[in-house]
């Protein structure tokens, strides 16, 4: 008997680098049912309207990518509210609240973890110090019953699976799991080297996160061209940073932005970034990584080849590793054949193969979490060292 098969995304509004990775889940699962909290298929491209998309009680209020983000205290609840009841394997793509859904007690669950939540986790420091004192308070408490709902949600999973070692230590150490790693597939196919300009690129969606501002406080200093590609609500204060070498060209079809990075003298990487789709684009282009030495450029980028590092978050550190760094000198071949071990054929063989050992693995008895789970955010369950 077939397995029925649903596929879970937080939000499916925009096409960014973990969208991209959903849909590369949907066409390794074509009958399946897809689930999320909102959709956007205008957002999405249509990528997704020959699918069978169900949604929770927030799509009644047609969220987009700019105005979701006030609803982010209803999202874990609307994750817990959708129905999966007859599904035999449920796999969640998760940034932050799918692997919460609540699966039938004889269901495998598999999780493809992005990032656990990051403004409760890695980043709540940094999005604390950003707030006044009264936003402070109240977002302490906010972020702590997050962390006790999103420990209890992790237990519930039954097999993890990274997109980055640094993802990977993350979940061992935010929700005492392990996991396996699979890195996100990126369609090379789509990039070929080409004649080479003097500008270098930025492509990254516009968050304070990301840390944008480095690179144009850089090239400012350096009055070299650096061409920024992308959207986000950061982008009119990255505006009036920029001086008359740095472009914007906003949100990009996926055909202009391959011709931009081919023609990049090196991509940019600001952001401590847990995979990092954009930095393996850029060498399927042919074109060289200049990175902060964090995250996943550390397992995508070869140091001296395909790319260089520089120490610190800082525009001085950034503009000494641009000018230091002999981006022509690299080799267009061996940045391509380094990109091509993150193609999504790599990626299809490690799906499966995680899927198929959680579906033969024996797990003892899941109660039933329809009577027991914790509601939303009102949990009384504390997550060790919350």
């Amino acid at each position: 008997m077939e397995r029925r098969v649903a596929l879970i995304h937080d939000f499916l509004l925009d096409v960014r680098g973990a969208e991209r990775t959903f849909a590369a889940l949907a066409d390794l699962y074509p009958q399946a049912d897809l689930f999320t909290a909102v959709y956007d298929p205008r957002g999405t491209e249509g990528r997704f309207e020959h699918r069978n998309v169900n949604t929770s009680f927030l799509q009644r209020l047609r969220p987009t990518a700019r105005t979701f983000r006030p609803l982010l205290p209803f999202y874990p609840y609307a994750m817990e509210s959708l129905d999966l009841s007859g599904y035999d394997l449920v796999v969640s793509s998760s940034s932050a609240w799918a692997h919460g859904v609540i699966v039938d007690p004889d269901a495998v669950h598999v999780c493809y973890c992005h990032n656990p939540f990051r403004y409760a986790w890695n980043a709540r420091d940094e999005t604390l110090n950003e707030r006044g004192a009264l936003q402070r308070a109240a977002l302490r408490v906010v972020f702590q019953r997050w962390r006790q709902w999103d420990w209890i949600a992790a237990q519930r999973v039954d097999r993890y699976i990274a997109n980055s070692e640094t993802t990977r230590r993350r979940i061992r150490r935010y929700f005492g799991r392990e996991s396996d790693v699979v890195y996100p597939p990126v369609e090379t196919s789509r990039f070929k080297p080409g004649p080479v300009s003097d500008f270098y690129v930025v492509l990254s969606e516009l968050m304070p996160h990301k840390r944008i501002h480095l690179a144009i406080e850089a090239f400012n200093r350096l009055r070299r061209p650096l061409v920024v590609i992308g959207n986000g609500p950061d982008a009119r204060r990255l505006r009036r940073l920029a001086g008359p070498t740095i472009s914007f060209t906003g949100r990009v079809s996926d055909e202009r932005a391959a011709q931009l990075l081919s023609a990049a003298r090196a991509l940019v990487v600001t952001a401590t970034e847990e995979f990092g789709i954009a930095a393996v684009e850029a060498q399927a282009a042919g074109r060289p990584v200049i990175a902060l030495a964090e995250g996943g450029v550390r397992e995508t980028v070869q140091e001296g080849v395909t790319g260089t590092f520089y120490d610190a978050p800082d525009p001085d550190a950034l503009a000494e590793a641009v000018a230091g760094f002999d981006a022509l000198g690299a080799d267009p071949a061996a940045c391509v054949a380094n990109a091509d071990r993150f193609d999504v054929a790599h990626f299809r063989h490690g799906i499966r193969r995680v899927v198929a050992e959680a579906c033969d693995e024996e797990r003892p008895p899941r109660a039933d979490p329809r009577r027991v789970r914790p509601r939303g955010l009102t949990s009384r369950l504390v997550a060790p060292g919350a």
